[in-house]
């Protein structure tokens, strides 16, 4: 029997044309209308049901196999862009600008459509196959959102899978692990407010920026000395803005900073804020200034369960080669909404190999790059191993 990836390349070329088609029309969080169209559009001409509407801008396919069971498997894929500017020379480069596709999410569509065409045409499972092609997963929390309007009540998979690219790894090969994969992602915003005044009388003012500096060092304590250090925690102060620039001898009265906390494991995460909030307030006060603290609860990590994964090695490996396949593959304190459907549901997220995009094998374009270019070279394979997953989850008996 032709394996789904050689099957896939004989429709390679529409594939090819459709994904540079939406890198060109990056559309961002709920607002995907054109690349929803798209999507539906598509599943319709290949007889599949279609389902809008979901989480405003989202798109469900539903694929009946040969027989119906009642078992079901879902398959995600992120639709979104990023509110980045292209500098890419790319004939297909972005048509809009502060808009592009720098994550790769035109791809993961690609691929879910490719899949989605093979498993209408050949039916080759037994159960149903739900094709979930999902808005807002780059801060929007799309997935939360699906999760919350019924997405499972509606469309009863018992495992859900996703794929994302990874330029860190060659076309070809793919990692998936137990446990851990994409971290949680807080947002922190701390102001210290003092009393400004001249930068050569400082007995007479309360300076808010030694404050911060003191803020600041305090915090990377948090991951040194308050973290079991077999454990993972990252505190990340990314921007700092005070209310008075440009004059070099004036003290200002506050200064603001943004950050990030990642994590994998709840205990850590309430860990990190509690410790955050308690460093930021007692250094203000020792140092005569006051604090306003917004700690904000971002997408929750991302775990994958134990059976789930290593069925997606073993698909990957009959599908690339053992050695193509990595279980012990690092996890990334990057995050994704794709963790509410892992809590709704057991699956497992794999990062297939992207090889070097446009950077080239030995110099790599990674995700969130104005110059980034997902690799069409790899559809096939995502696609094939996206409706291979269906195929052995579901096998007719």
């Amino acid at each position: 029997m032709t394996s789904p990836v050689e099957r896939i390349r004989s429709y390679h070329a529409e594939l090819k044309a459709l994904r540079r088609d939406i890198h060109a029309h990056p559309e961002l969080a709920f607002e995907e209308a054109r690349t929803a169209s798209l999507v539906a559009q598509n599943l319709k001409k290949w007889g599949i049901e279609t389902h809008t509407g979901i989480a405003r801008t989202g798109v469900v396919g539903v694929v009946q196999g040969r027989k119906s069971t009642g078992k079901g498997i879902a398959l995600r894929a992120d639709m979104d862009c990023l509110p980045i500017q292209e500098t890419s020379n790319l004939p297909y480069r972005s048509l809009h600008a502060g808009r592009m596709h720098a994550c790769g999410h035109d791809g993961h569509t690609t691929m879910l459509l490719g899949a989605a065409r093979y498993l209408a045409e050949t039916r080759n499972f037994d159960g149903t196959a739900y094709l979930i092609f999902q808005p807002a997963e780059e801060g929007g929390g799309g997935g939360d959102l699906m999760v919350k309007e019924g997405l499972f009540e509606r469309f009863p998979a018992t495992e859900i899978y996703a794929v994302h690219n990874w330029p860190g790894l060659p076309a070809g090969q793919m990692a998936v692990r137990a446990g851990p994969v994409m971290a949680a992602t807080d947002e922190v915003q701390v102001t210290l407010r003092g009393r400004g005044g001249h930068g050569a009388m400082p007995h007479l003012v309360v300076d808010p920026v030694v404050a911060c500096a003191q803020v600041i060092t305090a915090l990377q304590t948090i991951a040194s000395r308050n973290v079991n250090p077999v454990d993972a925690v990252v505190v990340s102060i990314c921007s700092m803005q005070t209310s008075q620039v440009g004059a070099f001898n004036v003290v200002p009265e506050h200064v603001r900073l943004v950050g990030t906390v990642r994590s994998f494991r709840p205990e850590t995460r309430d860990l990190a804020e509690q410790r955050l909030k308690r460093i930021c307030s007692k250094t203000a006060e020792a140092m005569g200034c006051t604090v306003e603290i917004t700690y904000t609860r971002g997408y929750p990590a991302t775990i994958n369960s134990a059976r789930e994964a290593q069925f997606a090695a073993r698909v990957g490996e009959r599908l690339f080669g053992k050695g193509n396949v990595f279980t012990e593959h690092e996890p990334t304190m990057g995050g994704e909404d794709f963790s509410y459907m892992l809590q709704a549901r057991p699956g497992a997220y794999v990062f297939l190999g992207q090889g070097g995009g446009a950077g080239g094998e030995a110099d790599p374009c990674f995700l969130h790059n104005s110059n980034y270019d997902f690799n069409d070279e790899v559809i096939p394979l995502g696609a094939g191993y996206l409706a291979a997953l269906v195929e052995e989850s579901l096998p007719v008996k």
